[in-house]
């Protein structure tokens, strides 16, 4: 990898938790209009056609992106993926963006955490060291004991934590599978379950929210492409630490957009676990 392709990755990576942490200050907006769900659910539509559209211009088209011999593996990705989706917003409406995405940034952590369970990966001390630590930053920022916790707030740990278990599943299925394969079901398999469930929620929408919904699905697709077109040029390990600019820049949004604050616990338990978190993805590089 040449050291062109490094950069060039890592702004594809900055673009990409740009437009990721857009599309959140928009799905807090229509969810605080309408139904979760039905916001979902049409996001999701628009996610299939692109999915589809990409498989349909490879080789051997939609058949050959569809085949897969962990076909109930696939399926369970896929259906974590979109409820991970679901809880997330639902966070957004009651904590805003900023307390969502503090906590939410300790998924890197759950991930060192669980890959030995779950995949039989070593986890050395000095990584075990850091998850403690980035936990302690997430009990820092929901504060327990100190009279102002809410059942609310453990919220985005939560999809933290299903958004984990769906990216050790999705390593996990890589043995067999390649990204493609994976990419249509997770766009396929969340629109037909999103459906199911989003079609007996719908409301009327106005003319101004529709377009906000356009605006959402394009970000949506546009995200997803960047971040496939980053893991091309550049490896993951060297650009997955500027995941976390998703926080600053969703933050940003909350405060400047929907008037959120940064309280003084949330600041310092975000910055132990994104501290927390890089240092986890140093010791994992080193590893490799």
């Amino acid at each position: 990898m040449t050291d062109q392709n490094t950069r060039l990755g890592i702004w594809m990576m900055v673009l990409t938790t740009f437009i990721f942490a857009v599309q959140d200050g928009i799905s807090r907006h229509l969810a605080g209009e309408y139904n979760v769900f039905m916001v979902v659910m049409i996001r999701y539509w628009f996610f299939a056609a692109f999915v589809m559209t990409v498989a349909a211009r490879r080789a051997g088209g939609l058949m050959a992106a569809a085949a897969t011999a962990q076909p109930l593996m696939q399926g369970f990705r896929a259906l974590l993926l979109v409820a991970e989706i679901c809880v997330m917003i639902y966070g957004f409406t009651l904590l805003g963006l900023v307390e969502s995405h503090a906590v939410f940034a300790a998924y890197p952590l759950l991930i060192a955490a669980l890959s030995g369970p779950v995949l039989g990966e070593s986890v050395g001390w000095r990584r075990w060291v850091a998850i403690g630590v980035g936990f302690v930053g997430v009990v820092i920022i929901l504060e327990p004991g100190f009279g102002v916790f809410q059942p609310a707030a453990i919220i985005p740990f939560i999809a933290a934590l299903m958004f984990a278990l769906y990216g050790l599943l999705t390593r996990f299925v890589a043995k067999l599978d390649d990204a493609a394969t994976s990419f249509f079901w997770t766009g396929t398999v969340g629109s037909v379950a999103m459906t199911a469930v989003g079609a007996w929620f719908w409301e009327p929408m106005t003319g101004p929210d529709w377009v906000w919904m356009g605006a959402l699905c394009i970000t949506g697709a546009a995200g997803h492409y960047t971040l496939i077109k980053c893991y091309e040029v550049a490896e993951a390990s060297a650009v997955q630490p500027f995941a976390y600019l998703q926080l600053v820049f969703a933050s940003t949004i909350g405060i400047l957009v929907f008037s959120e604050t940064i309280r003084l616990n949330v600041a310092l338990g975000a910055a132990l676990i994104v501290g927390a978190g890089l240092f986890t993805l140093w010791r994992q590089r080193r590893a490799g």
